[in-house]
């Protein structure tokens, strides 16, 4: 995985934006809340939501750490790409956006599932 393939991934989901926050953090955004984020310059590491279960075994992972300010809502951050495989890149990413789009609106998840 590397920066232009989780772009590609993130944006072939329905309904997310991209955006520049903080200046050098490109986040994608479901419902205009993030789901992932990446640094734009490198070297680039990767945030993104898990389940509680899942938190604890992701950051006992050598290369992944608790996200800064986002720890508390399960965020994880990896810190070196090869800390995942490509198989697992896409299943958190989209369990991410799964997890976020849960929390919206049930009228704005509805208008979501219509872009499919």
């Amino acid at each position: 995985m590397n920066i232009e393939a989780l772009r590609e991934l993130c944006l072939s989901l329905p309904g997310v934006t991209e955006d520049i926050k903080w200046g050098a953090d490109l986040c994608f955004l479901v419902g205009e809340k993030m789901f992932c984020v990446t640094s734009i310059d490198a070297p680039h590491s990767v945030s993104f939501k898990v389940t509680d279960e899942q938190f604890d075994e992701m950051v006992g992972r050598p290369t992944i750490v608790p996200a800064p300010y986002m720890a508390r809502n399960k965020w994880v951050s990896v810190q070196d790409w090869s800390g995942l495989t490509n198989n697992e890149w896409e299943t958190y990413v989209k369990q991410s956006y799964g997890l976020v789009k849960s929390k919206l609106t049930k009228k704005l998840q509805k208008e979501i599932d219509a872009i499919v």
